[in-house]
């Protein structure tokens, strides 16, 4: 978490003489102020002692007895050895309870080991997914699409903006397998809680790619530092909890590859949005940041407000893969526009197979109709769509899934379903 409450009062103090955007308040008349300020400046600089105080922070093995080791302050828990979603609660709510405490409290980057489990069945799902990549790839070089990167320069780097549903449009039924994984739906709900929005895009760097700029990620890691000045204290630091960011290692990715760069305990510091753009800070990174090797299928997930990079791919032939998750809270705003009704309409027949393979409404199912419906009845029209009776809410599009796949409702009758939701919650 930020630091303590007794450490903000005394860096609001530190700063009580300093000079927010735009205001025209000077240090000496600062002085007369009874309240601290809401705002940041960019007129006296983070303290750069305060955060190394924070990042030379060690993790404490006790604090994380599900985890099989620590890597270089990383918590590494291997899914095979952990109890299923879905089965003894207990002990998997507690699993959560450590997963919260180590993206708000501890190192703010754990890695699942085996996501996807090591077997044929997986090996088979990758490959075939990494070539519906590919042939998406193909096709929008011929298109000009844009690969560009946001904190990188294009040239040894290949992005697939929106592979969530460009996926699901492509090939549904390995979209189905691959985000009906239940672990996935359990760690966007520890961090976002039930209701969230999956988005995804696909970073391919190529030997010879170089690392990016370390940096916070959206949605400040998004603005310029004058931007995020203009945001209360308050609210930079609730940024933070709209989103949980996430990565699937589509290769295997050997530390030479260059996986992700990590300043472990770095998402403590409260002013880490007007800080990473500065040099000292840049610098204070490049000589500490950690990495952790990972293998096809395995993840890792962190606190967007972590310090990190994308690292330097210094293999001769390894080209690193992964598939970056931006999952949001429903309280939030995405960066990137899904459209539902494509995803769910593509997506469909597969999820009613699944459904029908399992013969219930099993974690896998629920994990697939929430990533592929808003499970948040907000923003609507409660003229056209007043809370159901007894309730507080109108339905969501997950609850219609819910009970479309209970019932086998056709495509026709679902699409029709999400489609009424959507043009009655218009103003």
């Amino acid at each position: 978490m930020p630091v303590s409450s007794a450490k903000f009062h005394s860096v609001q103090e530190t700063h009580a003489g300093t000079v927010g955007l735009g205001s025209g308040i000077s240090r000496a008349t600062d002085t007369d102020r009874l309240v601290p300020r809401r705002l940041y400046t960019t007129i006296c600089p983070p303290s750069l002692d305060e955060f190394k105080g924070l990042v030379c922070r060690k993790t404490d093995p006790s604090l994380y007895q599900h985890a099989t080791c620590i890597v270089s302050n990383i918590p590494v828990y291997d899914i095979s050895l952990l109890p299923r979603p879905g089965s003894e609660q207990e002990n998997v709510d507690r699993i959560q309870d450590e997963w919260h405490h180590i993206l708000l409290s501890g190192p703010g980057v754990f890695v699942l080991k085996k996501l996807y489990p090591s077997s044929p069945s997986t090996q088979l799902l990758f490959q075939k997914v990494n070539n519906i990549f590919g042939d998406i790839i193909e096709s929008e070089a011929h298109t000009n699409t844009s690969g560009g990167d946001h904190f990188a320069a294009n040239g040894k780097n290949v992005r697939i903006w929106n592979s969530f549903q460009k996926h699901a449009v492509c090939d549904s039924s390995s979209f189905v397998q691959y985000y009906c994984n239940p672990w996935l739906a359990l760690v966007a709900e520890t961090w976002l809680g039930q209701s969230y929005q999956i988005t995804a895009q696909v970073n391919i760097v190529k030997p010879g790619g170089k690392p990016q700029v370390s940096h916070r990620d959206y949605h400040l890691g998004f603005q310029t530092s004058d931007q995020c000045s203009t945001f209360p204290k308050a609210t930079q630091t609730a940024s933070q909890f709209l989103t949980l960011q996430g990565a699937v290692a589509h290769s295997d990715m050997p530390l030479e590859s260059g996986p992700t760069r990590f300043l472990p305990f770095s998402q403590l510091f409260e002013e880490g949005y007007m800080a990473y753009r500065l040099k000292e800070f840049q610098e204070l990174f490049d000589r500490n940041w950690v990495s952790i090797a990972l293998e096809l299928g395995d993840a890792v997930f962190f606190n967007p407000a972590l310090f990190h990079a994308a690292g330097e791919n210094t293999s001769t032939k390894i080209e690193r893969s992964a598939n970056l998750l931006q999952i949001s809270s429903a309280f939030g705003k995405t960066m990137e526009s899904i459209d539902t009704v494509t995803v769910i309409k593509k997506s469909w027949p597969s999820v009613l197979q699944l459904y029908q393979e399992q013969k219930a409404l099993t974690v896998e199912v629920d994990a697939i109709l929430k990533a592929i419906a808003q499970g948040y009845p907000f923003p609507t029209n409660l003229d056209r769509r007043p809370p159901e009776t007894g309730g507080m809410a109108p339905e969501s599009e997950l609850d219609v899934l819910r009970r479309a796949v209970q019932g086998s409702w056709s495509t026709e009758v679902v699409i029709a379903a999400i489609k009424s939701i959507q043009t009655d919650s218009l103003p």
